[in-house]
């Protein structure tokens, strides 16, 4: 498959949060996990479910993707009461930074290109480098924080999903001692 990924404007002109694409607004796993009156955050084996899904239909995005020099590119792709799914794309050396998801349970995969993620996994295994090539889903709980970062030579594009959306995020820095929260941002920031 090729594919034509044409600069976009700086990400600046992102700004703020974008507005959902047109795109189906649950998958299949999703509509089944979540009932009309109880809106209970869905399971990060279910949002791995939903980003896999997602994936697998790139007429569904992949027209949508623009790369920027300045940062990563993201577009929302679906907004429910119960989770969002994220297209983000991924020059080489941008990253995250270490970060957690306000609460929120979350699940990624990679569609195009290569990443690299950071964690931390505790007194006993201390930084955690995993590479997760095309085709990787990672699923996470609420308190997970990770730096995802693209180490390759060429462009990434992911898909992330969270459940409940995402209200807030912290960043951390990673020091001697641990990691050290450094910042807090919302949705007005995206």
């Amino acid at each position: 498959m090729s594919l034509n990924l044409a600069p976009d404007e700086p990400a600046a002109a992102q700004a703020p949060a974008p507005a959902p694409a047109p795109a189906p607004a649950r998958t299949a796993k999703a509509a089944a996990t979540a009932t009309e009156e109880t809106r209970a955050p869905l399971t990060p084996s279910a949002l791995r479910t939903v980003v896999r899904e997602l994936a697998e239909q790139p007429d569904q995005w992949i027209h949508l993707v623009r790369l920027s020099t300045e940062e990563r590119w993201y577009r929302r792709l679906v907004a429910d009461d119960d989770h969002e799914v994220w297209l983000i794309s991924w020059l080489p050396g941008q990253s995250t930074g270490f970060h957690d998801h306000g609460g929120s349970r979350g699940a990624f995969t990679v569609a195009l290109g290569e990443l690299e993620e950071l964690s931390l996994g505790g007194p006993e295994q201390g930084l955690l480098i995993r590479r997760v090539p095309a085709g990787t889903a990672r699923a996470f709980g609420p308190e997970y924080v990770h730096d995802v970062r693209n180490t390759a030579s060429g462009p990434a594009v992911t898909l992330h999903a969270y459940s409940p959306p995402l209200g807030s995020m912290a960043h951390y820095d990673l020091r001697a001692g641990g990691l050290v929260r450094t910042s807090e941002e919302g949705p007005e920031q995206w």
